[in-house]
């Protein structure tokens, strides 16, 4: 198996896992946190694969059906394990989306577009399954809100191509670009780092 597709399948893993505990959150029926656990996890990378007119993977290849349906299975039965659910879904989530703006990244290089669009296919693969996730769970989707979430995807596709003009092999340059990812996802977290607002302090505080 490729490094590739070993950061795919881990990253599905992850974004299956996100979407099975805001369906618990939420205590949807099984059959609703399936479909939310499939879309967190595939929704980015098919409008991905849509977009630059590439072979839906999920719909080639049912390995990421069955390692779904398996991830939702396993964080179902052992929910009760992964402590609090607001800060597993944080973990897991962040962890995807590092995975996945890999993946987008590498996806685009190997279709031969220029590095700016890369990123945005990195950064699309990352959050719109999670943009699904929340539509659907009647949430205000994480990149819509001021948390540092796309710019972490963006800055690490942005490092990808940094470390691809330096001699390091590309097992590293994909390890240090998703590091980065979550670093700055996680450091924004715990220093309250967020983005500048367009609304003023009084409206805020009426919101």
């Amino acid at each position: 198996m490729s490094l590739f597709v070993f950061i795919d399948i881990l990253g599905t893993v992850a974004f299956s896992i996100s979407g099975v505990l805001i369906a618990l959150k939420k205590r949807m029926d099984p059959f609703g946190i399936l479909i939310i656990a499939f879309v967190t996890a595939v929704g980015g990378g098919t409008l991905r694969d849509v977009l630059i007119d590439a072979n839906v993977a999920w719909m080639r290849n049912l390995t990421y059906v069955y390692v779904i349906f398996a991830s939702s299975v396993v964080a179902v039965i052992f929910r009760k394990k992964l402590g609090y659910i607001r800060r597993s879904l944080f973990l897991f989530d962040t962890i995807g989306i590092a995975l996945y703006t890999i993946v987008g990244v590498e996806k685009g290089v190997a279709s031969g577009f220029p590095p700016l669009i890369c990123i945005a296919l990195g950064t699309m693969t990352a959050c719109f399954g999670g943009v699904i996730r929340d539509i659907l769970c009647n949430e205000i989707p994480i990149i819509f809100r001021k948390n540092i979430y796309a710019t972490a995807c963006i800055l690490g596709g942005l490092t990808y191509f940094l470390l691809m003009k330096t001699s390091l092999s590309q097992n590293l340059i994909v390890i240090l670009s998703g590091s980065v990812v979550i670093t700055i996802r996680l450091l924004a977290v715990t220093f309250d780092w967020s983005l500048p607002s367009i609304y003023g302090k009084k409206e805020m505080e009426e919101q």
